[in-house]
């Protein structure tokens, strides 16, 4: 058996094979196709979980992603088990193990729920009230039992061992939601022949067509019809059918992310196959067939398990075979609530009664209830429902007032009417309109590419919905580019039509009693919640939002936000639309880490990139550090040396001979265009437009506040092209800058920006001999100094491939860069090595690199900046074009801060002991003997042990510090004060002859 509840015959699954599960440790049977609720409910199974505040008893509510209430955590093993998971969509499968969640001891004895006892003194706001005194009882009392108590599940405490994929798709008409509408757009779309993908969040595809018995299209029952037109569409070339798949976020220029279920309804996934794929999705033109979400009845006790919308009671009856109790009472405002009641009197159930608030309503529905049998209260009103763990009766009494009755019942199906879903096309940043005539927010103004049709745009009736999709689809299509195609619209032969309900609490919860009528179950929020913070001064929705915290449960107010609305409306005597809508945002439904992370954990948290020159260095026994994502050799140690003899041994060879060094992973940008002078002269401080091609020039990048951004050599290769080098870390952030203003601020500049990074290797030879180890390897290339001097550049060929070859230096020798495409980097390194092994030459890593350019007083941005910066702090007033009337921070540079006297200033440190080397970060203070905390007026940036100088050296930022050379300075440390000379910021070859060897 399946359950006692399962109705033979009923539904789409009769046929299905058993699957045995288990819900709090007792065992279940359902069928394959039934969701964990609907398994639950064929077993008679309501109570399911408590609610987040008052702990009070809580039941299935809905049939879909809206269900605030049955949330459940999953269990595969010790490390797979997911918290918050709805039963309403979570597939059952053979030994699925669900636990009820937000309880203790159990689910039906919670000692949690003395809340709910104590609820007169957790009102709306209480948080903003209390824990105010005794002030240390927050720190020891109040905090750590609020942050127990916080949050629903439990989080899993194992690292998740299944694998996440995710994927980019472009297409032309992306198509949300699978209903008749969706499906209709997407027919209509497909058959030009355009790129389609159609998109639903359930198993099966055909939306409210999974309840609707009235439905026929085509001559077929509509849920056929949609399961027969999907396969079509999925036999189909260009049509991708994408089944489990839910779009939580509608981004910028169309681009909208989905996430798949992949394997959550598998018994036993295979291990290659991901748990969820995420799908990044670029559609030229989106079609929302997002759908209409159920609104409950706001009344007293409206909370109790057996309770649930009339759209899901119909749903489990029709498509699940499964009847949610025996004898059933309904609770309305509009005609959709008949359909269910109706359909489960024709299954066999009994109908208590229907309570209808209208007065006079009419129609066939009504006719048919009446001719089955089934009493019907029209102009009353439920005013509380009975029972604790199940709901046992209802008590009805006339809109306005009136003797009560009392009739028993195991569950009551409600129904306000129907709220379109608008919730990605309010993501897009599309703005609503409120229909006063039918009181619904719909569509309004569009911001994309887009068009919503269906229940979402508030169009009512089977016939018209088909109708305006399938144009919509055709209209995509042709807009994304697509030529006329002959095609056959669905035919709608019968349908359904439902009227428009109600907004707001119903007579019994208000406005002036005390009961508990549930807006917002999850959170725990009542009608006489929202009252109380409009009495409190709350005006906006979005205030009344987070004072009460309706609608921020992880269903995201979608069956509560507009009661909300409606009841502040009415408490402020105001129309809903001055009230406002409360914003909706991604995600619309959770998304878990896994399924955003992908593959990025572990290793691949952050990429790792290795130049192409790595192995070799590898090869060498080279010492690798981290720079970025970058793998750089940090030092090549021979025999017996440790670190610091390695990079002496280096820097000596560098200064006395040359040395090879891998440069590659410095940023490279081409700024190429007919405006690509123009747009350098914006984005940095130096002169660029009469920088004649083949020259080179240092270059400072500022931030609009005129601190230091990037820096990197500059070299004009043609009128119209710059090769521009950023530094290592840099490089993502300052191609980001440079386009984010040739975007938004200089649009007008014909210019286009590439990186280039990774296309070229770069081996720096620095040294007295380096040009002898270029030049029997170059072609094309006159290297003598008056034909190739310092800061300049030229293209040509190094062992037959092409090179652009930069003759600059970065530790104050004569220097080249040599720049080639990075498929030879590891060849030509080899071929210099050789070359270079006939000099003395030695490779050196990034260690020694920072040695040799501290000895020259080169700074690094990052190391000797620290973001509030100038040029001037730093000595490079030189790098400021004094005749340029703009550039991205000229403004900043002027503020009285930036030019006031006593800024910090890079300078050169040395110790009074020369073989003390300063510690890095280290403070530096005038007095040490003065009172703690004492003032610090700098600190160390840079600091190493110089071979080639025989001494330490360092370079920090000391508060006016260009005025204080020749000063004696402190450095206090835990062993000991050090005394420092403040110096230039040269320290090797202060003339700079040796540029030129």
């Amino acid at each position: 058996m399946s359950g006692a509840f399962r109705i033979p015959g009923a539904g789409r699954f009769s046929q299905a094979k058993t699957a045995r599960f288990s819900f709090d440790g007792q065992s279940y049977a359902g069928i394959e196709g039934d969701t964990l609720a609907s398994a639950l409910l064929a077993n008679g199974v309501h109570l399911v979980g408590r609610s987040f505040k008052y702990h009070r008893p809580r039941g299935i509510l809905s049939a879909g992603a809206e269900e605030p209430n049955a949330l459940v955590e999953i269990r595969r093993d010790a490390a797979r088990k997911t918290p918050n998971v709805r039963a309403t969509v979570q597939e059952l499968y053979d030994g699925l193990d669900a636990q009820s969640q937000n309880r203790w001891p159990s689910l039906s004895f919670d000692l949690g729920a003395v809340s709910d006892i104590a609820s007169p003194l957790l009102s709306a706001g209480f948080y903003y009230k209390t824990f105010m005194w005794p002030k240390a009882a927050w720190k020891r009392l109040y905090e750590p039992k609020i942050r127990a108590a916080a949050g629903l599940g439990v989080s899993p405490d194992q690292p998740d061992p299944d694998h996440y994929s995710s994927r980019y798709a472009h297409c032309d008409v992306l198509v949300l939601g699978g209903g008749a509408a969706g499906i209709a757009a997407a027919l209509a779309a497909a058959e030009t022949g355009v790129r389609v993908i159609l998109a639903d969040e359930q198993a099966e595809f055909g939306g409210s067509l999974r309840f609707e018995s009235g439905a026929k299209i085509d001559g077929q029952d509509g849920f056929a019809w949609a399961q027969a037109a999907v396969a079509k569409l999925a036999a189909m070339d260009n049509v991708r059918v994408l089944s489990r798949t839910t779009a939580f976020g509608y981004y910028a220029q169309n681009f909208v992310g989905l996430v798949e279920r992949v394997s959550e309804h598998l018994r036993t996934p295979g291990h290659d196959l991901a748990r969820e794929r995420l799908w990044q999705v670029r559609a030229k033109r989106v079609v929302l067939a997002s759908g209409a979400i159920e609104r409950h009845m706001v009344f007293a006790d409206n909370d109790r398990p057996g309770i649930m919308l009339a759209g899901a009671a119909r749903t489990y009856l029709n498509h699940y075979g499964v009847a949610v109790g025996r004898n059933v009472g309904v609770y309305t405002a509009n005609d959709s609530a008949y359909a269910a009641a109706i359909d489960l009197k024709k299954a066999g159930v009994n109908v208590a009664a229907i309570v209808d608030l209208r007065e006079n309503p009419t129609g066939p529905v009504i006719d048919e209830a009446r001719a089955l049998g089934i009493e019907i209260n029209f102009g009353r009103a439920v005013i509380r429902a009975g029972g604790k763990l199940r709901v046992s009766s209802m008590t009805v009494q006339p809109k306005n007032g009136g003797g009560e009755r009392t009739i028993a019942v195991d569950a009551i199906l409600m129904s306000a009417g129907w709220t379109p879903s608008v919730h990605l096309f309010s993501q897009s940043r599309g703005k609503v309109a409120f229909n006063d005539e039918t009181k619904r927010f719909v569509p309004g103004t569009y911001a994309q590419d887009c068009v919503s049709v269906g229940a979402c745009n508030g169009t009512d009736g089977l016939s018209a919905t088909v109708d305006e999709a399938y144009a919509a689809g055709a209209k995509a299509a042709k807009d994304a580019g697509a030529k006329a195609a002959k095609s056959s619209k669905p035919k709608v032969d019968a349908s359904e039509s439902w009227s428009r309900g109600m907004l707001g609490a119903a007579p019994g919860a208000g406005p002036d009693t005390t009961v508990k009528a549930f807006v917002d179950f999850q959170n725990d929020v009542t009608a006489k919640d929202i009252r109380q913070a409009v009495h409190e001064g709350m005006r906006s929705i979005e205030h009344v939002k987070r004072f009460t915290t309706n609608g921020m449960a992880t269903d995201q107010g979608k069956t509560s936000n507009m009661h909300g609305l409606a009841i502040a409306a009415e408490t402020l005597g105001k129309p809903i639309p001055e009230v406002g809508l409360t914003t909706f945002r991604a995600p619309y439904t959770p998304v878990t880490f896994g399924a955003i992370v992908s593959h990025a954990r572990g290793p691949l948290f952050d990429p790792t990139r290795r130049t192409a020159i790595h192995p070799w260095a590898e090869a060498q026994g080279a010492v690798f550090e981290d720079v970025g994502q970058w793998k750089r050799a940090w030092y090549f140690p021979k025999a017996g040396e440790d670190m610091h003899a390695a990079v002496d041994r280096e820097c000596v060879a560098v200064r006395k001979t040359a040395g090879l060094f891998d440069a590659s992973t410095l940023g490279k940008i081409e700024v190429v265009g007919p405006d690509a002078a123009k747009f350098m002269e914006l984005l940095y401080t130096n002169p660029w437009e009469k920088l004649e091609p083949g020259r080179c020039r240092y270059g400072i990048m500022l931030r609009e506040d005129g601190f230091i951004y990037d820096d990197g050599v500059v070299g004009r290769l043609a009128p119209d092209r710059f090769h521009v080098t950023t530094t290592t870390g840099g490089a993502p952030r300052v191609m980001n800058h440079m386009e984010d203003y040739l975007q938004t601020e200089f649009p007008h500049l014909n210019v286009w920006l590439t990186s280039i990074t990774e296309q070229w290797a770069v081996i720096a030879v620095q040294g007295p001999k380096s040009r002898d180890i270029i030049a029997p390897l170059v072609e094309g290339i006159d290297m003598s100094d008056e034909a190739l001097p310092h800061m300049s550049v030229r293209e040509g060929k190094i062992c037959g491939v092409p090179t652009r070859l930069f003759r600059m230096s970065f530790t104050g020798e004569r220097g080249f860069e040599v720049n080639v495409p990075a498929d030879y980097g590891q060849a030509v390194w080899e071929a210099l090595w050789a070359e270079g092994q006939k000099h003395g030459a030695a490779a050196y890593g990034t260690e020694a690199m920072h040695v040799l350019r501290a000895e020259k007083g080169y700074i690094i941005v990052g190391q000797d900046t620290d973001g509030t910066v100038t040029p001037n702090d730093a000595g490079l007033d030189w790098a400021v074009g004094k005749k340029k009337t703009d550039f991205v921070g000229i403004r900043g540079l002027t503020r009285p801060d930036l030019v006031a006297k006593g800024r910090k200033q890079l300078v050169g440190l040395k110790t009074r002991d020369p073989k003390v080397v300063l510690e890095e970060g280290a403070q530096i203070v005038e007095d040490p003997k003065q009172a703690i905390p004492m003032k610090m007026i700098g600190h160390v940036s840079s600091s190493y042990w110089s071979e080639n100088c025989g001494r330490s050296i360092a370079l920090a930022l000391v508060a006016g510090g260009r005025d204080r050379m020749g000063e004696t300075l402190y450095v206090p440390m835990p062993n000991g004060v050090i005394e420092v000379e403040v110096t230039g910021m040269v320290f090797f070859d202060e003339t700079g002859g040796r540029l030129n060897g």
